[in-house]
């Protein structure tokens, strides 16, 4: 009787278990994606929808993941965060940056230096109100603030990972740039502070936003090095109104812009002209639309808008209804997709809130910290970003284990790097030629450095022999 009631207990649990695994299975085959339109044939698996983030709001937080190109149950999830504040990691982290495919005409192509060669990408816009994310509350969308941003990605992913249990044992990474100098260490703290148990192991920032003043006002120097303003302005920005102080004044609701500030600003307007890239001061005008993500950081009351002539090719792919179909998107209170929000009302107030003491915090914590920095960016130059982190090693009392060298990606330098602590806890690389979104500027370089990130270990100290 005994061996009976076992065995039909046994089974019972058994039967439970099954309804439990085709349960979430099937949640996610519900999300798998067939084929994008015009997409070439490939043989890892891809998924996007929605993940709801509060039921009383109906919020929802769309996604896009690629599989690793292969053995993806072996290989790291990372985590990617476009910034803004506002703008979507779907469209232009995944099919501007580094994807697995990049809209061409009517189809779509391989994208050689896909960081899902290396990894499991995950990719969603965040806040509710970017993309193809929504809130059919739209009250939501009056105030939104780094802290509303953190509390949802982290209860995205918990139930994301709810729906794709099988990565929940990988190592996971979170990563992202500009204002994502923000999304990301908070989203880290807080998976942190609420000992939520996902196998985090680091993060990485390109060109972010850390600190106001220091990012602001290190524009002066970079400007002036690269011979964009004369000796006259800088002396200006250094002794009379800084980048920080224009800022501001020009979005007080309560004060008025001094004379002195305005003027500084015609000054460095008037040098540096309307025909340079902000985000890539080698260039030539014509600018992807994913630099939208900064604009916040960059813009001013009375500096000149630049005209966007390139990258409408994302756009016009990602309003196409059989594209939306094959991504399982809609579109909610909008009328198609921007790559970054027309709706939201972002607490600009919080750009003001420094991010680099949350890096000390995840470095005590065990949490491995990349910073890295496109040199040609003039929006957060690497001046300041290299400064920052160099006094955080300092304050933490970390020791430098690789002194400031070049590496290399084949027989060329792609940047300079510095490591501080062991086991590479704390390290800063610039990529060398690379704009402020690096991946998107130097997409080998920048594979190369997020493979190192991946594996732990310093970027390559050497070409390769012959």
């Amino acid at each position: 009787m005994i061996s009976q009631s076992f065995a039909m207990a046994a089974t019972l649990m058994f039967v439970v278990l099954a309804q439990i695994l085709t349960s979430v299975t099937s949640l996610s085959e519900a999300d798998k994606i067939t084929s994008l339109p015009g997409q070439p044939p490939v043989k890892f698996k891809q998924y996007s929808g929605y993940i709801n983030v509060d039921e009383n709001r109906h919020r929802a937080l769309f996604y896009y993941f690629a599989e690793a190109e292969s053995e993806p149950a072996y290989k790291p999830l990372v985590l990617w965060l476009n910034g803004g504040p506002g703008c979507s990691s779907v469209g232009a982290g995944a099919f501007v940056e580094h994807g697995p495919f990049k809209p061409s005409g009517n189809v779509l192509v391989r994208n050689e230096y896909s960081w899902n060669r290396e990894a499991n990408m995950l990719y969603v816009e965040s806040p509710a109100g970017v993309g193809f994310s929504y809130s059919a509350n739209e009250s939501f969308y009056e105030f939104v603030n780094d802290e509303i941003t953190a509390r949802d990605n982290l209860v995205f992913l918990q139930r994301w990972f709810t729906r794709f249990p099988d990565y929940k044992s990988n190592d996971f990474f979170i990563t992202g740039e500009s204002y994502a100098g923000h999304y990301v260490p908070q989203l880290a703290q807080l998976i942190v502070q609420t000992k939520t148990k996902f196998n985090l192991k680091g993060i990485a920032l390109g060109n972010p936003l850390l600190e106001f003043n220091t990012d602001r006002n290190s524009r002066a120097e970079f400007f002036w090095s690269h011979g964009l303003i004369s000796d006259t302005t800088y002396n200006i920005f250094n002794t009379i109104c800084n980048f920080s102080q224009i800022w501001r004044q020009y979005h007080s609701e309560t004060s008025s812009v001094s004379v002195s500030c305005e003027e500084a600003n015609k000054r460095v307007a008037r040098e540096i002209g309307n025909f340079v890239n902000p985000y890539d001061v080698t260039l030539d005008v014509c600018v992807s639309s994913i630099d939208q993500q900064a604009q916040t950081l960059n813009q001013l009351q009375e500096t000149a808008k630049v005209d966007v002539c390139l990258d409408d090719e994302t756009s016009a792919y990602l309003n196409r209804k059989d594209v939306q179909e094959a991504l399982h998107a809609k579109l909610v209170g909008i009328i198609k997709w921007s790559v970054c929000s027309e709706v939201l009302r972002y607490d600009y107030q919080n750009l003001e809130v420094p991010t680099i003491p949350i890096l000390g915090e995840l470095v005590k914590s065990g949490i491995q910290v990349l910073v890295y920095s496109g040199d040609q960016d003039s929006v957060v130059p690497l001046t300041g970003t290299r400064s920052l982190v160099n006094k955080l090693a300092e304050e933490l009392g970390l020791n430098t284990t690789v002194p400031y060298r070049a590496w290399f990606t084949g027989r060329q330098v792609a940047g300079w790097t510095q490591v501080y602590g062991k086991t590479n806890m704390l390290s800063f690389a610039t990529i060398r030629g690379a704009a402020h979104e690096a991946p998107f500027s130097q997409p080998e370089r920048s594979l190369v450095l997020f493979k190192s990130l991946l594996q732990g270990k310093p970027l390559p100290d050497a070409a390769p022999t012959v």
